[in-house]
């Protein structure tokens, strides 16, 4: 676990969060992608100083799973890799009785 961040780090680090969204509505109309990185690291303070962000953030994830899910990729949170490998090792065994199953395959062992 985690060790906690002192009081002042999370409300600076929340603060820097707010202004980067901000710079990002403002960067937007210029040309060229700089608001969208700086709309992405603004998200990623303010979702790692504040519980209230991470709790609308679940629940934007789960009523839209498609879109939640790419962002946390392109944001490569803990949780979506964590959430990734945990399916990708149950996915493994499934995908083999699977393809068995689809083969018709005897797994049998002839005895003499």
């Amino acid at each position: 676990m985690k060790p906690a961040r002192h009081p002042v780090m999370r409300i600076a680090q929340l603060a820097l969060g707010v202004l980067l969204i901000i710079g990002a509505a403002i960067m937007g109309p210029l040309p060229g992608p700089g608001g969208v990185f700086l709309f992405a690291g603004g998200m990623i303070l303010i979702l790692r100083n504040s519980r209230w962000a991470k709790v609308r953030w679940a629940r934007l994830k789960r009523r839209w799973p498609r879109v939640g899910h790419l962002v946390d990729r392109v944001m490569r949170r803990q949780s979506a890799l964590r959430r990734h490998a945990r399916a990708k090792a149950a996915a493994t065994p499934a995908s083999k009785a699977a393809a068995t199953a689809t083969t018709g395959a005897d797994t049998r062992v002839a005895v003499d």
